[in-house]
């Protein structure tokens, strides 16, 4: 990539598979910030390597603030070991809550299968007297 390249709306809506509304909303909360020509926004290399990572850590489970800490970091002289230690605490939390949700979905899924199980049998029951 060229320092010198430049995206549409329409360019990295395409590209991330997300809608123009998306990309405005990540614009007025900072989180981008495309040049503006008259109603035209442009995006430079900058604007798409942010939303990349936008978009990644929106997967992960961050919130927007977390990931707006990050991508402030970038601009930190020691940006990416600080940006490295937040994202290593935020992970470690997010991993935490993801296993406890994981344990609790497998004990909802015993619970309603013993629940399954009991019901089949109680219709079993009434089928076999009546």
């Amino acid at each position: 990539m060229t320092d010198t390249e430049r995206y549409s709306i329409r360019d990295l809506s395409d590209e991330f598979d997300v809608t123009p509304r998306a990309l405005r909303f990540y614009e007025d909360k900072g989180l981008i910030a495309p040049e503006r020509k008259g109603l035209q926004r442009i995006y430079d290399r900058r604007d798409k390597a942010r939303l990349s990572l936008i978009l990644r850590g929106k997967r992960l489970g961050f919130s927007l603030a977390e990931i707006r800490d990050w991508l402030d970091l970038y601009e930190l002289q020691d940006g990416q070991v600080a940006q490295a230690q937040m994202l290593l605490e935020a992970s470690h939390v997010r991993m935490d809550a993801l296993v406890q949700q994981r344990q609790d979905i497998e004990k909802t899924i015993d619970e309603l299968q013993e629940q399954m199980d009991f019901v089949r049998n109680w219709l079993s029951q009434r089928e076999r007297a009546a």
